[in-house]
């Protein structure tokens, strides 16, 4: 056989050739879209790629993009691998000392920043220590004022530049392409480094019926940000099967995101629980017509049956749960249905739906404890290992790597069981697990059944210490707008589904359920609050 490096670029020139009159849609600002086709995306890729050579990027550069959703943002996530250097993606909720730490840890050269953003990012400006060159994406040639030497406006460099560039043809496909740091709950993020190869065989697996299936009738809207973890690879997939891509841009809202769908006719998109959650209230309140949605994908912690119930009963939209870390890429499982439950029952396929899915093709995973492999019986609890092209073997420049990384495995830290099919079901992280009197008591599987309470928006449970069982849960929860339920209600709600000693002791009512960057719950921070509750 060929042996025919697995590049980025092979994607690039695919949708010149195939797709070049498709469309990308791109929402740069609150009154502001763009359509342009594959044909000038590519143009301008070259030209980005021109621009940034002409600066000094070359081979193993490392370019920091700090920007949202958009075409120009997309331009990067090939111009810069495509060329042999390397985008690092950095998370722009991320805090200022992190996102300083990053950009001197990654050693960035050459910063590419949302106009938008400049005012958040440039008191950073004076501790960064690499970086040589920032670039001002907007859609006027202005540039900021700043004490910084040399600021660049993106479109004026592509003006400048020429749409010719060839891009390097004799990479290894094992170069490096691309780089995320993780959102990190305690201490300073750790870095991720994927390759060409990686990045390729993932794109791949996302064709795939079985997992996302996208394909070139695809209109997909990514509402997980290309500053985490890839985007989920949706912006390399749907440039290698030559999708239309809609990109929302900044300050987004549920009602933007419906009417997106609705306008776009789009057909797949994805993000985190609280995304849906906003979503299903603003279509429950504004109906819109979304009729166009083939599956709707959420990873990036557990989904409430009752979220997916709306989505599917009610939405008449297929609801897909992944799961994945900035450390595989991301995708690892896909909770789609196989052929051997076509005769199940609806709660028995909403018990599938709710899990995190069967493991993709190329992926091994397994779940372990102090005995061993546990069996497939959907109770025997122990920590996700998983192996594969697109998993990474160690953190960038980090000596946390031999925490994670163990003979050939990534231990993800995240507390699992497998079922008799052979699904995955996350039923904490190992930090967040309860050891009540001996026993575990699984915080994820509580806050799903709280949120299924027709009053109940948002539900976090975290551990509490307690002086006889050492560890007890507590619950905090969020109720709907217009909504009214207490304590007692909530815990009669819940006696019929736990063992009595699973029960939380006490339910907090909260207004705001802290989150990390990128919408998970922020447990760390909510123990530190109620510690000495």
């Amino acid at each position: 056989m060929m042996e025919t490096p697995l590049l980025l670029t092979s994607f690039l020139e695919r949708v010149e050739r195939y797709y070049p009159e498709k469309f990308i849609v791109s929402r740069t600002s609150t009154d502001t879209i763009h359509r342009i086709t594959y044909k000038e995306y590519v143009k301008r890729t070259r030209k980005l790629a021109d621009a940034l050579t002409k600066l000094g990027m070359k081979q193993g550069t490392k370019v920091g993009s700090f920007a949202w959703n958009h075409h120009r943002h997309l331009e990067a996530y090939f111009a810069v691998p495509c060329a042999g250097a390397i985008l690092h993606m950095i998370n722009i909720r991320l805090s200022p000392e992190h996102i300083i730490y990053v950009i001197n840890h990654a050693e960035d050269e050459i910063l590419l920043i949302d106009g938008e953003l400049f005012p958040l990012f440039e008191k950073a400006i004076p501790y960064l220590k690499t970086v040589k060159h920032i670039v001002v994406m907007q859609d006027s040639m202005d540039i900021p004022q700043s004490n910084f030497p040399n600021i660049h406006s993106y479109e004026k460099l592509l003006a400048e530049s020429t749409d010719t560039f060839d891009f390097p043809q004799n990479l290894d496909e094992n170069t490096p392409a691309a780089m995320c740091y993780t959102s990190a709950t305690t201490g300073m993020p750790k870095g991720v480094v994927y390759t060409h190869r990686g990045l390729v065989l993932h794109t791949l697996a996302l064709g795939l019926a079985d997992s996302m299936g996208v394909r070139e009738q695809d209109v997909v809207l990514p509402i997980v940000p290309m500053f985490h973890v890839n985007a989920w690879g949706l912006p390399f997939a749907c440039v290698a099967y030559g999708s239309t891509q809609v990109l929302p841009g900044p300050a987004f809202t549920p009602s933007l995101i419906l009417d997106l769908v609705e306008q776009e006719k789009v057909t797949l998109t994805a993000g985190v629980p609280t995304i849906w959650l906003g979503v299903a209230q603003e279509q429950e309140k504004n109906p819109r017509n979304i009729s166009s949605l083939r599956a709707v994908v959420c990873g990036g912690s557990a989904s409430p049956k009752g979220l997916i119930k709306t989505f599917e009963d009610k939405f008449k939209v297929p609801y897909i749960v992944g799961y994945g870390m900035t450390e595989t890429s991301p995708i690892v499982s896909l909770s789609n249905y196989t052929s051997q439950m076509d005769d199940w029952t609806a709660e028995e396929k909403m018990d599938i739906r709710a899990t995190q899915g069967l493991t993709v093709p190329l992926l091994d995973t397994e779940v372990v404890n102090e005995a061993g492999v546990v069996p497939w019986d959907g109770r025997t609890m122990g920590e996700l290992r998983v192996r594969g092209p697109w998993i990474a073997h160690e953190y960038y420049k980090d000596e946390r790597s031999n925490d994670a990384f163990k003979d050939g495995w990534l231990y993800t830290g995240d507390i699992a069981v497998v079922t008799p099919e052979g699904y995955i079901k996350i039923t904490d992280r190992t930090k967040d697990l309860i050891k009540s009197g001996g026993e575990w008591i699984s915080s994820v599987e509580l806050e799903n059944a709280l949120m299924t309470h027709e009053a109940i928006f948002e539900a976090a449970v975290i551990a509490i210490p307690h002086e006889k069982w050492l560890e007890r849960p507590l619950a905090c929860v969020v109720l709907k707008e217009g909504k009214v339920a207490d304590k007692d209600e909530l815990i009669s709600y819940l006696e019929g589904q736990f063992a009595k000693w699973w029960l939380p002791d006490d339910i907090i009512f909260l207004d705001e359920i802290p989150k990390t960057s990128v919408g998970k719950f922020l447990k760390a921070k909510l123990r530190e609050e109620l510690k000495d509750y």
